[in-house]
């Protein structure tokens, strides 16, 4: 019998690294690219917090921490009307 692992994505938060934001919600490197933060490719992803990376960009953290928790709202509600 075969396990399937099932991932969710976390909700974000701005203490979470971009390396636990980007693994746990994968569709959030788009975002983040919209707004000029390539933190995906960054060797300081394993380290920056959302929060300091914000900050280093000049983006307000709380509007993008709210922006991409709606985006992955938006994102999971769109996977589950594609798999009925």
């Amino acid at each position: 019998m075969k396990k399937v692992i099932k991932k969710t994505a976390k909700k974000i938060k701005k203490d979470m690294t971009f390396y636990e934001l980007i693994e746990s919600n994968p569709d959030a490197a788009r975002k983040l690219a919209e707004r000029g933060m390539f933190c995906g490719g960054c060797p300081m992803a394993m380290m920056e917090t959302v929060e300091q990376g914000a900050r280093a960009h000049g983006v307000d953290v709380d509007e993008l921490i709210s922006e991409l928790n709606t985006k992955k709202k938006s994102i999971s509600k769109k996977r589950k009307a594609v798999k009925k």
